[in-house]
């Protein structure tokens, strides 16, 4: 099945592509979320004007996310947890934790942008990757203090 993207998808391309992709992705996930049009020939004739459109969105969107990731560039987050007498960390310390964090300096951040490897099990401080786009991501600095139990 031939698609037209009308916007980047991860691991698959940038929007204003023409892709093929399996039929049940297609029509399944690509088409009712907006993120596709079908290749159909009037389509394909639109595909110029589709993708000069889709060039203003993506540089509209690229401005706005990139004034995100400034302002979020210098913020440090602060989260208490308590640590046992041998200094280690009660549970850990995952995602939504940092969004809860990030939402009382009132700076509202979807927890889905920020990417972990794995939960934060460690005191200290910690870089972690905010990625609002696949070229658009800032790091951020997050502080772990121990709290004795």
């Amino acid at each position: 099945m031939q698609i037209i993207l009308t916007k980047d998808v991860d691991n698959l391309g940038r929007a204003g592509e023409l892709v093929r992709v399996k039929p049940g992705y297609g029509r399944n996930y690509l088409l009712p979320r907006g993120l596709a049009l079908l290749a159909t020939k009037s389509n394909l004739a639109q595909l110029d004007h589709h993708r000069r459109e889709i060039a203003s969105q993506q540089a509209k969107l690229r401005t706005e996310l990139e004034a995100k990731a400034e302002k979020l560039k210098e913020a440090v987050v602060s989260i208490p947890r308590k640590i046992g007498s041998e200094g280690k960390m009660y549970g850990s310390v995952s995602t939504k934790d940092i969004s809860e964090a990030l939402a009382a300096q009132n700076v509202e951040l979807d927890r889905r942008l920020i990417k972990l490897s794995e939960a934060i099990k460690l005191v200290g401080e910690h870089e972690v990757e905010v990625r609002f786009s696949a070229d658009v991501s800032v790091s951020i600095k997050v502080e772990i203090i121990g709290v004795p139990a």
